[in-house]
């Protein structure tokens, strides 16, 4: 079971130091963990966690090895560093970053071409839940998605993201289903995960993890997670 901690736009180099010293010297259980620092983290993360069973993984990558891409970082750079992974296509990406169907699947070949792991998100809206069209909302945007086995899907309730909203285990256990029907690849659940209702949302038989935002922040809460997957 996959228990990755996004930092978002938390955390710089000596933060990270702490947070990755701190993890070293605690039980995790049997998780495999990933921790995904920004960018300016990655090395740091790297260095500290460097022969651990804890791995590192980026936010997000670009398609191209390189050119004329300000502010973007690319799957070659990434694996430079020592990264294992990264996160392609979280909603915020999406809402924030004009993020698409089409530039998710571009950026997924990529990182998996290159040889990375990818979490690739997936999820609806509020909006798009009380219309009733979560599922064609899901089908779409799994349907950019390679069946490969370097690639793991999360799902992300939009309206369950740093809202303190959560899907119940039921609605969660549905939609996880629903997407392991489209793509046979393993599912995190996102979307407020804390360790107050991590054991009951793992214990679905199709929720193989969690994609963990607010409560990866501090180490006390992101081991809680980590060790509620037993």
């Amino acid at each position: 079971m996959l228990i990755a901690g996004n930092w978002k736009m938390f955390k710089g180099p000596r933060e990270t130091a702490e947070f990755c010293l701190g993890l070293r010297e605690v039980e995790l259980g049997d998780a495999d963990v990933v921790v995904c620092p920004p960018y300016v983290s990655l090395a740091v993360a790297v260095e500290l966690l460097a022969g651990t069973e804890i791995a590192v993984a980026a936010q997000n990558v670009h398609w191209e090895t390189e050119g004329p891409f300000t502010g973007e970082v690319s799957a070659a750079m990434l694996r430079e560093l020592g990264v294992y992974g990264t996160i392609v296509g979280h909603s915020e990406r999406r809402q924030h970053f004009g993020e698409t169907d089409g530039t998710v699947a571009h950026r997924v070949e990529a990182a998996l071409a290159a040889g990375l792991e990818v979490i690739a998100c997936v999820g609806e809206t509020e909006e798009e839940r009380e219309r009733g069209v979560t599922e064609e909302v899901l089908r779409r945007q799994v349907s950019v998605l390679p069946d490969d086995e370097g690639l793991v899907v999360a799902y992300e309730p939009v309206w369950a993201i740093g809202t303190g909203k959560t899907a119940t285990p039921e609605t969660a256990q549905e939609a996880h289903a629903f997407v392991k029907s489209l793509l046979d690849r393993p599912v995190l659940y996102g979307g407020s995960v804390k360790p107050n209702n991590a054991a009951e949302l793992l214990s679905q038989p199709d929720v193989d993890g969690a994609l963990v935002g607010g409560a990866s922040l501090e180490v006390d809460s992101f081991v809680a997670i980590c060790r509620a997957t037993r």
